[in-house]
């Protein structure tokens, strides 16, 4: 009884731990920058993306949705992030692509629209005001 029980928990154990590989590692964010600034000038304009680099994983990605709304995303590929694969602007500027699998990434909302890729890039809070962007976790 007392083996069966050891088998169990050990068991239980091994398949109750998830991958500690899969996730993007929490890094703090404080960026700002004046939306006149022009590096930014492509977020004047709905489907606007700017890749910044120096933030984040491997990076941030701005994009300004057609509704005018704002989106932060870290530039580390969900898929295997310990890889740290900084996703590349696809022609269009509506997905990205993890360079090293292959899989792609919606911009509007960050989740993968080709895998292998199964969960969506990380999002940091976004704020607009007086002509500044403020992005932070």
């Amino acid at each position: 009884m007392k083996k069966i029980l050891l088998i169990v928990i050990v068991a239980l154990t091994c398949f109750s731990c998830g991958k500690s590989g899969d996730v993007i590692p929490n890094v703090a964010i404080n960026f700002q920058a004046s939306l006149t600034d022009p590096r930014l000038s492509a977020l004047n304009v709905p489907g606007g993306v700017v890749l910044i680099s120096g933030y984040g994983v491997a990076g941030l990605i701005l994009y300004r949705g057609s509704d005018g709304s704002y989106a932060a995303y870290d530039r580390c590929s969900s898929y295997m992030p310990q890889n740290k694969c900084a996703v590349t602007l696809d022609s269009g500027n509506f997905t990205v692509t993890d360079p090293c699998s292959g899989s792609k990434f919606a911009l509007f909302d960050g989740t993968p629209v080709k895998g292998p890729a199964t969960k969506s890039l990380k999002s940091y809070n976004t704020n607009v005001s007086n002509f500044e962007i403020f992005v932070s976790n």
